[in-house]
Protein backbone atom coordinates (compact mmCIF):
# COMPACT_ATOMS: atom_id res chain seq x y z
CA UNK A 1 0.00 0.00 0.00
CA UNK A 2 1.13 3.24 -0.55
CA UNK A 3 0.49 6.17 1.71
CA UNK A 4 -0.32 9.62 0.54
CA UNK A 5 -0.86 13.05 2.78
CA UNK A 6 -0.68 16.64 2.81
CA UNK A 7 -0.70 18.99 4.85
CA UNK A 8 0.00 22.57 3.01
CA UNK A 9 -3.39 24.26 3.10
CA UNK A 10 -5.57 25.77 6.00
CA UNK A 11 -7.87 22.14 6.06
CA UNK A 12 -5.06 20.78 8.02
CA UNK A 13 -3.80 17.16 7.22
CA UNK A 14 -5.31 15.12 4.57
CA UNK A 15 -4.29 11.59 3.86
CA UNK A 16 -5.50 8.93 1.66
CA UNK A 17 -4.07 5.15 0.70
CA UNK A 18 -3.13 3.84 -2.96
CA UNK A 19 -6.67 1.35 -2.22
CA UNK A 20 -8.79 4.72 -2.08
CA UNK A 21 -9.12 5.04 1.72
CA UNK A 22 -9.41 9.09 3.13
CA UNK A 23 -8.76 10.57 6.21
CA UNK A 24 -8.48 14.17 7.56
CA UNK A 25 -7.03 16.00 11.04
CA UNK A 26 -8.05 19.66 12.19
CA UNK A 27 -4.27 20.58 11.91
CA UNK A 28 -1.39 19.37 10.20
CA UNK A 29 0.32 18.57 13.42
CA UNK A 30 -2.30 16.08 14.04
CA UNK A 31 -1.82 14.17 10.43
CA UNK A 32 -0.05 10.72 12.24
CA UNK A 33 -3.65 10.87 14.29
CA UNK A 34 -5.40 10.62 10.50
CA UNK A 35 -2.95 8.36 9.62
CA UNK A 36 -3.07 5.93 11.83
CA UNK A 37 -7.10 6.13 11.07
CA UNK A 38 -6.41 5.03 7.83
CA UNK A 39 -3.33 2.27 8.60
CA UNK A 40 -3.50 0.92 11.78
CA UNK A 41 -0.21 -1.67 10.81
CA UNK A 42 2.38 0.72 9.32
CA UNK A 43 4.25 -2.42 7.56
CA UNK A 44 1.86 -2.12 5.42
CA UNK A 45 2.82 0.94 3.95
CA UNK A 46 5.26 0.26 0.91
CA UNK A 47 6.04 3.92 0.00
CA UNK A 48 5.14 7.01 0.81
CA UNK A 49 3.87 10.22 -1.54
CA UNK A 50 3.56 13.99 -0.03
CA UNK A 51 2.48 16.82 -0.98
CA UNK A 52 5.70 19.66 -1.12
CA UNK A 53 3.43 22.76 -1.54
CA UNK A 54 3.13 25.44 -1.93
CA UNK A 55 1.16 26.64 0.91
CA UNK A 56 2.07 27.43 4.36
CA UNK A 57 5.93 27.57 5.19
CA UNK A 58 5.26 25.38 8.89
CA UNK A 59 2.57 23.13 7.42
CA UNK A 60 4.62 21.53 4.30
CA UNK A 61 7.39 21.44 7.01
CA UNK A 62 5.16 18.94 8.69
CA UNK A 63 4.39 17.05 6.06
CA UNK A 64 8.12 16.85 4.95
CA UNK A 65 9.14 15.90 8.26
CA UNK A 66 6.49 13.23 9.20
CA UNK A 67 7.74 11.38 5.56
CA UNK A 68 10.81 11.73 6.22
CA UNK A 69 10.23 10.02 9.97
CA UNK A 70 7.91 7.54 8.40
CA UNK A 71 10.21 6.92 5.67
CA UNK A 72 13.38 6.15 7.45
CA UNK A 73 11.64 3.91 10.42
CA UNK A 74 9.53 1.86 7.68
CA UNK A 75 12.38 1.52 5.30
CA UNK A 76 10.30 2.77 2.51
CA UNK A 77 10.73 5.17 -0.61
CA UNK A 78 9.46 8.34 -0.53
CA UNK A 79 7.65 10.64 -3.78
CA UNK A 80 6.59 14.25 -3.96
CA UNK A 81 3.99 16.09 -5.66
CA UNK A 82 2.77 19.87 -6.00
CA UNK A 83 -0.13 20.26 -3.49
CA UNK A 84 -1.59 21.93 -6.50
CA UNK A 85 -2.18 18.53 -8.18
CA UNK A 86 -4.27 17.41 -5.18
CA UNK A 87 -7.49 18.81 -6.93
CA UNK A 88 -9.48 17.84 -9.76
CA UNK A 89 -11.38 19.22 -12.66
CA UNK A 90 -11.09 22.60 -11.20
CA UNK A 91 -8.57 25.18 -11.08
CA UNK A 92 -6.36 25.25 -7.71
CA UNK A 93 -5.83 28.23 -6.19
CA UNK A 94 -4.50 28.43 -2.04
CA UNK A 95 -4.19 30.91 0.07
CA UNK A 96 -0.85 32.48 0.16
CA UNK A 97 -1.27 34.99 3.58
CA UNK A 98 -0.52 38.27 2.53
CA UNK A 99 -2.82 39.07 0.60
CA UNK A 100 -2.01 36.67 -2.00
CA UNK A 101 -2.24 33.07 -3.73
CA UNK A 102 -0.50 30.47 -4.91
CA UNK A 103 -1.42 29.00 -8.65
CA UNK A 104 -0.42 26.85 -11.17
CA UNK A 105 3.24 27.85 -12.65
CA UNK A 106 3.61 27.66 -9.40
CA UNK A 107 3.50 31.14 -8.99
CA UNK A 108 2.35 33.81 -5.96
CA UNK A 109 0.48 36.67 -6.97
CA UNK A 110 -2.49 39.31 -6.37
CA UNK A 111 -5.67 37.44 -6.26
CA UNK A 112 -6.63 39.77 -8.94
CA UNK A 113 -3.76 38.97 -11.26
CA UNK A 114 -4.85 35.91 -11.94
CA UNK A 115 -6.60 35.61 -15.16
CA UNK A 116 -9.91 33.35 -14.32
CA UNK A 117 -13.46 34.07 -16.11
CA UNK A 118 -14.80 31.04 -17.35
CA UNK A 119 -13.24 28.89 -14.83
CA UNK A 120 -13.93 27.04 -11.62
CA UNK A 121 -11.80 27.56 -8.44
CA UNK A 122 -11.20 25.50 -5.55
CA UNK A 123 -8.76 25.82 -2.86
CA UNK A 124 -9.11 27.60 0.06
CA UNK A 125 -7.79 30.87 -1.79
CA UNK A 126 -10.73 30.39 -4.06
CA UNK A 127 -13.20 30.60 -0.90
CA UNK A 128 -11.09 33.28 0.69
CA UNK A 129 -11.10 35.64 -1.87
CA UNK A 130 -14.81 34.77 -3.88
CA UNK A 131 -15.69 38.30 -4.02
CA UNK A 132 -12.57 38.98 -6.14
CA UNK A 133 -12.36 35.72 -8.65
CA UNK A 134 -16.42 35.95 -8.86
CA UNK A 135 -16.45 39.85 -9.84
CA UNK A 136 -13.65 38.42 -12.18
CA UNK A 137 -16.18 35.99 -14.05
CA UNK A 138 -15.16 32.74 -12.00
CA UNK A 139 -16.64 30.27 -10.23
CA UNK A 140 -16.21 29.12 -6.58
CA UNK A 141 -18.49 26.18 -5.74
CA UNK A 142 -19.76 26.64 -1.72
CA UNK A 143 -17.41 26.84 1.20
CA UNK A 144 -18.33 23.67 2.44
CA UNK A 145 -17.75 21.73 -0.91
CA UNK A 146 -15.39 18.77 -0.81
CA UNK A 147 -13.40 20.00 -4.15
CA UNK A 148 -11.97 22.48 -2.03
CA UNK A 149 -9.99 19.81 0.13
CA UNK A 150 -7.12 18.98 -1.46
CA UNK A 151 -7.17 14.75 -1.96
CA UNK A 152 -4.10 13.07 -1.09
CA UNK A 153 -4.85 10.28 -3.47
CA UNK A 154 -4.65 12.70 -6.40
CA UNK A 155 -1.18 13.05 -5.29
CA UNK A 156 -0.50 9.55 -6.18
CA UNK A 157 -1.04 10.02 -9.60
CA UNK A 158 1.31 13.04 -9.65
CA UNK A 159 4.18 12.25 -8.08
CA UNK A 160 7.74 12.03 -8.87
CA UNK A 161 9.74 9.38 -9.11
CA UNK A 162 10.69 7.31 -5.67
CA UNK A 163 14.01 7.74 -3.92
CA UNK A 164 15.32 8.60 -0.70
CA UNK A 165 13.42 10.40 1.70
CA UNK A 166 15.81 13.41 1.98
CA UNK A 167 15.51 13.80 -2.00
CA UNK A 168 12.60 15.15 -1.81
CA UNK A 169 12.35 18.90 -1.82
CA UNK A 170 9.60 21.58 -0.42
CA UNK A 171 7.93 23.53 -3.54
CA UNK A 172 8.23 27.11 -1.83
CA UNK A 173 7.63 29.75 -4.28
CA UNK A 174 8.03 32.65 -2.51
CA UNK A 175 11.27 34.00 -1.15
CA UNK A 176 11.42 33.45 2.92
CA UNK A 177 11.12 36.50 5.19
CA UNK A 178 13.81 35.72 7.52
CA UNK A 179 16.92 36.54 6.12
CA UNK A 180 20.69 35.84 7.00
CA UNK A 181 21.98 38.62 9.60
CA UNK A 182 24.94 40.46 7.67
Amino acid sequence: MILAFDTATSFGAVCGTSDGRRARAARAGDLLAAVDELVPDPRRIEAIVVGRGPGSFTSIRIGLAVARSLALALDVPVAGASTLDAFSGATAVIDARRGEVFAAGPVVCDPAALAVAGRTLVGDGAIRYRSVFESAGARVPADDAAAHVPDPVLLLEAAGPFGAAELVEPLYVREPDARPQS
